[in-house]
């Protein structure tokens, strides 16, 4: 009842319209050197933004790593851009997810194992890299923690909840017969 209820009140105030925030995307190679860097390559030719590197914390010798190497690569995409490249990976899933891919916070991802399936082009230089989705939604009004002053919290009835970001998923790609599956 709760949820239809957040339902009908989002369709008149726009306050309470859930809206993309962030895509972040990263592919994590598990290795330093030139892997990582065409991973990047990779990043920045699907978004056409320069990716950033993620470092080891500490050296694992069984994985072959050193602390503060260059591990992993990741992108931020905002707005529309977000928006299409998250339909393209969510076609390569086939609009489907599980309930565990969503948090409490409203925030959901899932990963791809090829980056290919995205409608690159495979370059055999580059290789195969698999990489994660994560999407964050928020709802108007959320600059109120984040700003310098007078900074304040957000009110629970304003953060995006699991069953929230589920309803806004399926009505969202309802065209591509989306569906949150339970587990």
């Amino acid at each position: 009842q709760n949820l239809t209820l957040a339902i009908i009140m989002s369709d008149d105030n726009p306050m309470r319209e859930i809206k993309i925030e962030k895509l972040v995307l990263n592919i994590s190679v598990g290795e330093s050197g030139d892997r990582v860097t065409r991973a990047g390559k990779v990043l920045q030719q699907l978004t056409e933004q320069e990716p950033c590197y993620s470092r080891a914390r500490y050296t694992v010798r069984t994985f072959g790593i050193r602390r503060n190497e260059k591990i992993a690569t990741y992108v931020t995409v905002r707005g529309d851009k977000a928006q299409d490249i998250i339909s393209k990976g969510l076609a390569v899933k086939e609009f489907e997810l599980r309930r565990k891919n969503f948090s409490s916070h409203g925030n959901w991802g899932f990963g791809i194992s090829e980056h290919i399936d995205l409608g690159l082009k495979y370059d055999p230089n580059a290789g195969i890299y698999g990489m994660d989705f994560y999407v964050v939604m928020r709802r108007a009004g959320n600059r109120v923690h984040t700003r310098k002053y007078p900074r304040n919290r957000v009110g629970y009835r304003q953060r995006v909840t699991k069953d929230e970001a589920i309803a806004w998923f399926e009505k969202t790609w309802n065209e591509d017969f989306a569906k949150v599956l339970t587990p």
